[in-house]
């Protein structure tokens, strides 16, 4: 399993969030970054901040996912 990899790995559900967030600032930043410095048009731009934005749902599932994990391997007797 995935998440257990991960978690076992180190990863914690506030390292998904924190992914998640960052990623919505990261397309904001893709957006302007290619919208000022590529002087490629408006779509590129757009393509950019949709392409990085779009990557704020799987952290945030993957963050649930974690969380769900965590939960469960607390309640569980060692």
């Amino acid at each position: 399993m995935i998440v257990k990899k991960l978690h076992d790995a180190g990863v914690r559900s506030e390292h998904a969030y924190l992914g998640a967030f960052a990623s919505i600032g990261g397309a904001f930043l893709a957006w302007v970054t290619s919208n000022k410095a590529e002087h490629a048009g408006l779509d590129r731009a757009d393509r950019w901040g949709i392409f990085v934005g779009e990557w704020a749902p799987t952290f945030f599932a993957l963050g649930l996912a974690l969380a769900q994990y965590e939960q469960r391997e607390d309640t569980v007797p060692s």
